[in-house]
């Protein structure tokens, strides 16, 4: 395999620890609609999920067809609950600073909220310009098209690339597109173990939960 030389972060769960408001807000809407659901089944069947997934699942497995206004509605309660809580990753802000290789971020997340999460957390001059969102592919996580469209763009073969994810959804979408991946579990989201088991079946090169060991285990 070759030397990294593109580190492709996920942005919720890795660097900003942002999964528990963001499923706390996704089930207070789901609730609305008289769906009830647990927060063990929503981070099963919807973490590192693009927001038109999340939708189409909501209304072809729940019945529940979310509107705009109840999509706004959302947005709005997220973003403001990011103003009050929203915290980085601790350590990502030192070891982005040390990682020798270019970085760059591909996730789920709508643009806006990717960068706001990043402004919000101190975190957006060490990964702007190089942002990347499900909504500029066809076909979000578990497909590999985010990763390879971030990698084209960033004039990367794939064997070059390293990802680092938190979600199921991510890890395939990686090993569809040929590249290595890291298993994040340092979120508060990923505590008890139950997610870590689920990621170590999917067969990531590695699993660890300090992102300020990743400089060292690039190397290795």
């Amino acid at each position: 395999m070759a030397d990294p030389s593109l580190i492709i972060f996920d942005c919720d769960g890795v660097l900003v620890d942002s999964e528990p408001i963001s499923i706390a807000v996704l089930l207070e809407m789901i609730a609305k609609s008289g769906v009830t659901m647990s927060e063990d089944d929503a981070y099963d069947r919807f973490l590192g999920r693009s927001m038109a997934t999340i939708s189409k699942i909501l209304h072809e497995e729940y019945g529940f067809a979310a509107s705009e206004a109840d999509l706004d509605e959302m947005r709005t309660n997220l973003y403001s609950r990011f103003e009050l809580d929203l915290q980085p990753i601790p350590g990502i802000a030192d070891t982005l600073k040390k990682l020798p290789q270019r970085r760059c971020v591909a996730s789920s997340s709508q643009p806006e909220r990717i960068r706001l999460s990043l402004r919000l957390t101190g975190l957006i001059d060490l990964l702007d310009p190089h942002i990347f969102s499900a909504t500029m592919v066809k076909n979000g996580k578990p497909a590999p098209d985010l990763f390879l469209f971030a990698a084209n763009t960033m004039n990367v073969d794939p064997a070059e690339c390293v990802v680092i994810e938190d979600s199921p959804a991510g890890i395939q979408a990686a090993k569809a597109a040929g590249m290595r991946v890291f298993a994040f579990t340092g979120g508060t989201h990923s505590r008890g173990g139950r997610l870590e088991s689920t990621l170590a079946s999917l067969g990531p090169d590695l699993i660890y939960d300090d992102m300020l060991q990743l400089p060292d285990l690039l190397k290795s």
